[in-house]
């Protein structure tokens, strides 16, 4: 089994099913600076585009994983900071494309479409997943801290440009903060400004998983869901919850097709996959067992032992734990 240096996983994803991961970005390289990002906090804030990692590197770990002839649900271009930074990814969109077996998304925070290059790069994207969690310049300073530059007002005009010619589907993230944009005239105001951008779907989550800054607090499932009617069309809550409305990770919904072994995208894993995916992204046992094929005992000994290395660490969220980078 190859290594791979830009792919991880596949992680279990409640929208993506099974999502192999495509890191154009070094950690943490982002346009912004969100209290609630689950990668951690930002290190490199920048505006600056240029080719982050080498493009044809990646090329390279997608041929190899394609000539496994490996399941995933979707490709998805994300990983350890804003993609679109990256000057190249319509190029790894395209290959992904070109080869014709995978649905691919594209993770942004929206910051970059007002750029023409920019939106005809992310419309070779079958699924472009974008972010709108504030109404004006001050809410969205208080809840992604951006870099010095980026306007409010030019992301909106940037998304309602991108819709009117982008063919795929466009999905909308909104991320709810109690004390910053949960108020009901808040969210309607989110609302207001999304049906002017006309998304495909709207999804609300809240902090469910670990967050860059410490201690940020969550909506309960009932919160979540008497704001779901206020969005065109009506959102879907993507935060998972326990019996009882309790915040509890997000592990995938399996389609009939996923079966342990059979859907994942990799037929053996070892601490070194494990680790590069955890790097990225926040993880319970469960998760890796199920992302890797193993057994939650086989799951569970390779976490410690990256723990007992330290170059994992355990978080407990909302009474799940969590196991992350560093």
């Amino acid at each position: 089994m190859p290594s791979f240096k830009y792919l991880f996983g596949p992680v279990p994803s409640r929208r993506f099913g099974l999502s192999l991961g495509v890191d154009l970005m070094p950690r943490k390289t982002c346009t912004l600076d969100c209290i609630f990002c689950e990668v951690g906090p930002t290190t490199h804030r920048t505006l600056s585009r240029k080719e982050y990692v080498p493009t044809e590197a990646v090329l390279k770990e997608l041929a190899a994983w394609f000539a496994l002839n490996l399941k995933a649900d979707f490709i998805t271009v994300t990983g350890s900071g804003e993609p679109t930074l990256h000057t190249r990814f319509g190029d790894v969109l395209a290959a992904i494309r070109a080869h014709g077996q995978v649905r691919s998304a594209l993770l942004t925070n929206s910051t970059l479409l007002h750029i023409p290059e920019v939106r005809t790069a992310a419309a070779l994207a079958d699924v472009v997943k974008v972010s709108l969690s504030a109404w004006d310049q001050d809410s969205f300073a208080a809840i992604t801290h951006p870099s010095t530059g980026v306007e409010f007002d030019l992301l909106v005009d940037g998304l309602r440009k991108f819709r009117q010619d982008f063919s795929g589907e466009l999905w909308m993230e909104v991320f709810v903060v109690p004390g910053l944009n949960a108020l009901r005239n808040q969210v309607e105001a989110i609302a207001a400004l999304a049906r002017t951008i006309r998304p495909d779907r709207v999804q609300l989550n809240t902090a469910v998983r670990p967050t860059a800054q410490q201690n940020v607090p969550s909506l309960s499932e009932p919160q979540l869901r008497s704001l779901a009617g206020y969005f065109t069309p009506a959102a879907e809550v993507i935060a998972r919850f326990a019996p009882g409305g309790v915040p509890m990770h997000d592990s995938p919904r399996r389609s009939a097709s996923a079966e342990p072994g059979a859907r994942s995208g990799l037929r053996h894993a070892d601490k070194s996959a494990v680790r590069a995916m955890l790097q990225r992204r926040p993880c319970t046992v469960e998760d890796v067992a199920h992302a890797f094929a193993l057994s939650r005992e086989e799951a569970e000994t390779m976490v410690r032992e990256l723990v007992g290395q330290h170059v994992v660490r355990a978080e407990v969220r909302n009474g799940e734990t969590y196991y992350l980078g560093g």
